[in-house]
């Protein structure tokens, strides 16, 4: 096993986190071929083919783990193709000083909202928009409390309630800061987006330049589409982490439907144990 990544006050940093990751796939050299772009997987007889710009692979067994921060969700309000002002989605936010001196709307009421807002609302006129009231969490409770909190909810079983959520607003220095300030107050959602700005359910107007959208993603499953399996809320029907409607694909990442925590890195190495467990005992089924 690659050594772990160094202690800084109990966290890790983004930079050890990768160089930790990176190790560890040279220790045990995995076999990873990058970079390949996935195209589509498509019923095969007896195997599922995956089309790649590297050519297409033969395979008894798909797992999908694509995760979702490929896939930037922006709801479709009415008028969005309209606006003539700059949209952004978090995802691809890079700093505040972009938006110095201008009218911005921040929508979206989870954590990147919060963090964005209190970086923007000090140089810029912000308006922070969310569909109901933000939660926030208590001021002492910190990146460590949250890790316990989902670790707790990992190890449920059926029936069990965890105390103590993970989804509220985590109060980080900079959002302290911003509610200090008095910068973290919120209105409700507009009712649709015109030229120039916003139009509010009153009916009143308002111009903006910019709208940053904290909308979340959803997931990256496009590159399943050909196999049918993708349901109306863009999920896949799972028993387990194995597609119902295609027996010969497996998923992974995707949030807890593919496995509890599965999209955070804890998580994920659960998931991965469970998923090799699976499919070591399991057999392909052909298509009728």
């Amino acid at each position: 096993m690659a050594d772990a990544p160094p202690d800084h006050k109990g966290y890790p940093t983004r930079d050890d986190v990768l160089d930790y990751l990176t190790r560890y796939e040279e220790r045990y050299q995995l076999p990873i071929l990058r970079p390949v772009c996935v195209q589509g997987v498509e019923r095969g007889d007896p195997h599922l083919l995956v089309r790649t710009d590297a050519g297409d692979f033969a395979a008894r067994n798909v797992v999908s783990a694509t995760g979702t921060w490929s896939k930037p969700y922006i709801p479709e309000v009415a008028g969005r193709d309209l606006f003539k002002g700059r949209q952004v989605h978090s995802a691809h936010y890079e700093r505040p000083e972009d938006f110095a001196g201008q009218t911005v709307l921040v929508v979206g009421g989870g954590n990147s909202g919060a963090q964005i807002m209190a970086e923007v609302a000090p140089i810029a006129r912000a308006l922070w928009v969310t569909l109901q009231e933000p939660l926030f969490l208590p001021d002492d409770v910190d990146g460590l409390v949250l890790f316990e909190r989902a670790v707790a909810r990992m190890k449920a079983g059926p029936g069990d309630t965890p105390v103590g959520g993970i989804g509220d607003i985590v109060m980080v220095p900079p959002v302290k800061a911003a509610r200090d300030r008095g910068d973290l107050s919120s209105v409700r959602q507009f009712e649709r987006l015109t030229t120039e700005g916003v139009i509010w359910p009153d009916g009143s107007a308002k111009a903006v330049d910019a709208i940053i959208w904290c909308t979340g993603f959803r997931p990256a499953l496009d590159h399943l589409r050909g196999l049918g399996v993708i349901e109306e809320d863009g999920r896949v029907l799972v028993e387990g982490q194995r597609a119902s409607k295609e027996q010969r694909l497996w998923l992974a990442g995707y949030g807890d439907w593919t496995g509890p925590g599965s999209a955070t890195l804890m998580g994920a190495a659960r998931t991965a144990r469970d998923l090799a467990n699976a499919l070591s005992g399991s057999k392909a089924v052909s298509p009728e």
